[in-house]
């Protein structure tokens, strides 16, 4: 039994092992700088010398004025070793190559006097003893004693997750309170126990533009989509990956600019649902004061200040329960609904044609605008 789950956590590493390009970490974290200075950095799902996080934050260190920068890697990754292993450092040839271990990084500074920083002057600041590099005792992975005990020391938290885990991840970084900037799928802002995070005000999505779209992956993972870089490296192709964060950035409080005027004729009303139907964000009209529903991008555009996040479709006991302008049809209406469609559920918000018959919404977030204009 033991062996068999050890086959299947080594089969979900192998297929969940995205690594983040450094030009999409750079065009992040640059909207972040004002939050680094004087912060204990973690990056608790990153090989120190395969992980480009790892190699931003030294590059950047000194710049964004960290006071350390923590790193730890799992002992299941596929990459780790690859480029230069604690052994290599260390002088330690006894030592395993997919040995876990931690870097802490104090300083950075141009030790070898080559009037440049790079590589080379971190791995002589860790032989210096300047930087540590440590072996873990467990396996490294995030969820470890180890790992806690540092993530509870830590200010901000960066890195790129394992995506099947981004539920655990995110209910730690919670339980501990912690700040963050992190990769994750865009498809979480579904989940049921993700959303309210979303709607509170305590998680957002970053800056995303543009959101990363390639990620590295080794050259043995089975993926469909795939192209090459020029040093022929393999990279995954995503279309649907975004960074979210509890850092506050100035895209946060933009202003959506709205334009339309609301009329009946062309916003019509639900039928199990007291909200107007807003097929696109351009279409949001600046002096209507009801409940609104919209796409799930209007997450990429959400200004806090300007809207209040109601709640989701397609969550039928927040429906039931909770939503001040649900009107679940009788049951002689839903039956008929389900005769003629099967998928008709309850909390999907729906129109209805000119036969009476129910038109399907796609999954919609229920917004309203906290300071709509006076009807011209």
């Amino acid at each position: 039994m033991a062996h068999n789950k050890s086959l299947s956590r080594a089969k979900s590493t192998k297929n969940d092992e995205f690594y983040t390009r450094l030009t999409d970490i750079e065009k992040e974290l640059r909207h972040y700088r004002r939050h680094f200075k004087d912060k204990i950095v973690f990056c608790n799902c990153d090989d120190p010398f395969e992980s480009n996080f790892f190699r931003y934050f030294v590059m950047n260190f000194n710049r964004l004025k960290l006071k350390q920068l923590v790193c730890t890697c799992y002992a299941g990754s596929p990459v780790m070793g690859q480029q230069m292993t604690v052994a290599d450092i260390l002088g330690k040839p006894d030592t395993p190559s997919d040995t876990p271990y931690k870097a802490i990084v104090n300083k950075v500074y141009d030790i070898t006097g080559d009037g440049a920083i790079d590589q080379d002057d971190i791995i002589e600041l860790f032989r210096a003893g300047e930087n540590t590099l440590e072996e873990l005792m467990e396996d490294g992975d995030f969820r470890s004693q180890e790992c806690l005990d540092l993530l509870s020391e830590c200010d901000i938290v960066c890195t790129n997750p394992p995506f099947s885990l981004f539920r655990s991840y995110i209910a730690l970084l919670m339980e501990y309170r912690k700040r963050f900037i992190i990769i994750g799928n865009q498809n979480v802002i579904t989940y049921r126990d993700f959303f309210p995070l979303l709607q509170n005000n305590f998680v957002w999505l970053g800056n995303n533009n543009p959101p990363p779209k390639l990620f590295y992956i080794p050259e043995s993972a089975d993926r469909k989509n795939v192209v090459y870089d020029d040093d022929g490296n393999k990279m995954a192709v995503f279309g649907n990956i975004c960074w979210f964060t509890n850092l506050d950035i100035s895209r946060r409080h933009e202003d959506m600019i709205l334009i339309r005027r609301y009329n009946p004729e062309d916003y019509p009303t639900y039928a199990n649902y007291n909200a107007i139907e807003v097929q696109k964000l351009s279409d949001i009209p600046f002096d209507y004061d009801g409940y609104m529903g919209v796409p799930l991008t209007f997450l990429n555009k959400y200004n806090p200040d300007q809207f209040e996040i109601i709640g989701r479709s397609h969550d039928i006991d927040w429906a039931v329960n909770e939503c001040p302008f649900f009107n679940p049809p009788d049951e002689a209406m839903a039956k008929s609904f389900k005769a003629y469609d099967n998928t008709w559920r309850v909390q999907i918000p729906y129109l209805l044609d000119e036969d009476g018959m129910p038109i399907n919404i796609y999954q919609r977030i229920f917004i309203r605008n906290k300071h709509p204009e006076e009807p011209r």
